[in-house]
């Protein structure tokens, strides 16, 4: 197979020009074979607070364009020693949500079957359950490092049990995730009840909250992630609320108290070894941005993790 085809090189064409797609890397009908599909997930239906993430994915794509082709703190060029390519938006039905639910699964399923790693663009928290379902296909029962500013493991919203507030307790119940290795990261802010930490621990998540993160710093944060994952396949889900709106006033549902911009980048940055198999960004609602804060962080959080993958080789 022929040298990974990179994004184009901006000493030709300048960054706010050349192809819209994440970091101006290929397309998939540009290359031979993909090793990290990037995806975008336009799917917001599952809201329960203030709805814009379906334009995530294009958002994170402009946002993108400013990121380069070597990453100095882990000594990798990601788009150069694995083949990353941007695959499109899988079309979702805005109005279904069971039915968009199965057309997400089956475009992971396609990827996944490829031979590819998958990097969601979301789209709201609810594109999680989808695509765990369709990990655990190829690697059985994964681990899953959850940042969020939510437990994201409620049972029903009026009614609803497929919201951006349920997937992880349906992926716990589907037995799709190992429940011997589930960690939150980045939770905070009230609750419904005190019932909720004990639902959420019954279903087997540890939770390291933001004063952990200021308590321990990143690397202890790391470690303690890392002592629990342990070398099983590994999803990580990024829910961009994770931040605090200081970082990230683009999301659905902000959370005041929250990472920065560097822990967060610090502590993904520690997981390199894990065994990184997919992953997914989400909860960008750009109508609330401002100069593309939030946009740009989340750009820069799929390039972290992706440079993970391409330190790991294929898996």
């Amino acid at each position: 197979m022929s040298e990974p085809l990179g994004p184009v090189d901006a000493a030709q064409v300048p960054r706010f020009a050349g192809p819209p797609t994440f970091a101006r890397l290929p397309r998939r009908d540009q290359v031979e074979a993909v090793d990290v599909a990037i995806v975008g997930v336009p799917f917001d239906s599952g809201v329960t607070y203030r709805p814009g993430a379906r334009f995530g994915p294009s958002a994170l794509r402009a946002a993108s364009r400013l990121l380069r082709p070597y990453h100095p703190p882990l000594d990798v060029w990601p788009f150069a020693v694995q083949q990353v390519a941007d695959c499109g938006d899988v079309a979702c039905n805005p109005f279904d949500i069971g039915e968009a639910i199965a057309q997400i699964e089956a475009a992971a399923d396609e990827l996944h079957g490829a031979g590819a790693r998958v990097m969601a663009l979301g789209g709201d928290h609810t594109i999680a359950l989808p695509l765990l379902r369709s990990a655990a296909k190829k690697h059985g029962p994964v681990a899953l490092v959850h940042f969020d500013a939510h437990l994201d493991t409620w049972d029903a919203y009026f009614g609803a049990r497929y919201t951006h507030g349920t997937p992880f307790r349906r992926a716990v119940e589907e037995g799709i995730v190992d429940t011997d290795r589930l960690t939150h990261v980045g939770i905070r802010g009230p609750l419904y009840a005190a019932e909720d930490l004990a639902e959420d621990a019954r279903l087997g998540f540890g939770i390291i909250n933001t004063m952990d993160v200021q308590e321990l710093g990143p690397r202890g944060i790391t470690d303690r992630i890392v002592e629990r994952v342990g070398d099983a396949p590994l999803y990580v889900s990024v829910d961009i609320d994770v931040l605090d709106p200081a970082y990230a006033p683009a999301t659905g549902t902000p959370e005041a108290g929250g990472l920065s911009s560097r822990e967060l980048l610090a502590i993904l940055r520690g997981l390199v070894g894990r065994r990184l198999v997919a992953a997914d960004l989400v909860e960008v609602a750009p109508a609330y941005d401002h100069a593309e804060i939030t946009a740009i962080a989340g750009a820069h959080v799929i390039y972290e993790l992706v440079s993970t993958m391409g330190l790991e080789g294929t898996v």
